[in-house]
C-alpha cells in the first residue's frame, strides 16, 4: 500500500507542476494559484481523448478535473492519464495530458499560445 500512496502521490506532484506551467502565463496577475478542489471522472472522457481514439490511440485510463483558484477566479484544468510503456525500475508508466479546459476565451487562447510555444521551440521533434 505504501507504494500505491507515493505513486499517487508522485503522479499528483507530476500534475500540479504541469497546472503551474499553464498558470505561469498568469504569474504577473496570480502569484500563487491554489487547488481549490478536484473530481475523479474515470468514466468520463474529455473531447480531446475520444477525438484521439477516433484516430487511432488509445483512451486514457483516468480523467481528473481540477479547479484552481486564480487569486479569486475558478479556472478548470482537465487531466487525462494514459498508460505508458513499461520501463525497468520504474514501478509505473505513465503520461499526463494536462490542460486548461475551454471554458473561457481565455482558455482557449493560453492554448492556442502554449501550442505556438511548443512548436516554435521544436521539443516536438524530439517527442
Amino acid at each position: 500500500m505504501q507504494r500505491v500512496v507515493a505513486i499517487h502521490n508522485t503522479v499528483n506532484e507530476r500534475a500540479w507542476q504541469h497546472v503551474m506551467a499553464w498558470e505561469a502565463l498568469h504569474a504577473c496577475e496570480c502569484a500563487q494559484p491554489r487547488l481549490k478542489r478536484f473530481q475523479g471522472k474515470p468514466n468520463e472522457f474529455s473531447p480531446k481523448a475520444r477525438l484521439l481514439n477516433m484516430l487511432g490511440f488509445k483512451l486514457p485510463f483516468d480523467r481528473h478535473d481540477w479547479i484552481v483558484d486564480r487569486c479569486g477566479r475558478e479556472v478548470r484544468y482537465v487531466i487525462d492519464f494514459y498508460s505508458g510503456a513499461p520501463q525497468p525500475g520504474v514501478p509505473a508508466s505513465m503520461h499526463l495530458d494536462v490542460r486548461p479546459a475551454i471554458d473561457s476565451f481565455q482558455a482557449l487562447w493560453d492554448r492556442a499560445r502554449m501550442q505556438a510555444g511548443w512548436l516554435a521551440s521544436g521539443r516536438w521533434k524530439d517527442e
